[in-house]
């Protein structure tokens, strides 16, 4: 069946405008947690709220674990334009399988984090980070609702991946 250039729908008829949805859910809580952090931190400052975790308010001028943060703020329109890029062929996937739900509820939980993050860069030149778990003296890098988002996404994105392939077998 030919679909129109203009249509939500997918081949089997489903709408690409609920993974949307999921997305927009992710991008406002990502944007008042952060909103909420600005407010009531400044930066450096932290609350302890278990033997390993903390909230504490962050600046990641770079990318994952802060690669690139000391490259001089070109990094900046690099990594919104990758999350400009991605947007594109993320709502182009969305469109293209609407029914396949693991696959869609992937590429939405990674689309509302990377808008969540590109948000940042353009508002204020950085992603503001605030989870902190640590072990010991040991800290993972601090990280926000749209980096977990985009992670949860990359996780089901290969496991939809691994069920696929086992499916064909």
């Amino acid at each position: 069946m030919a679909r129109s250039s203009s249509s939500a729908f997918g081949r089997s008829g489903a709408s690409m405008w609920p993974w949307l949805a999921w997305a927009v859910v992710i991008l406002i809580a990502d944007q008042v947690t952060k909103t909420l952090i600005l407010n009531h931190y400044r930066l450096g400052d932290s609350t302890f709220i278990t033997s390993f975790f903390n909230i504490v308010r962050a600046h990641n001028t770079g990318a994952a674990f802060s690669f690139l943060s000391d490259a001089g703020g070109w990094q900046r329109w690099l990594f919104t334009g990758i999350g400009a890029v991605a947007t594109m062929f993320i709502v182009w996937q969305l469109r293209a399988h609407p029914g396949q739900k693991l696959f869609c509820f992937s590429l939405s939980s990674i689309l509302g984090g990377a808008i969540g993050n590109v948000v940042d860069r353009l508002m204020h030149g950085y992603v503001v980070d605030f989870l902190d778990f640590h072990v010991g003296g040991w800290h993972f890098p601090a990280f926000n609702v749209a980096d977990s988002a985009i992670t949860l996404g990359a996780v089901c994105l290969i496991l939809d991946e691994l069920l696929r392939v086992r499916r064909e077998r």
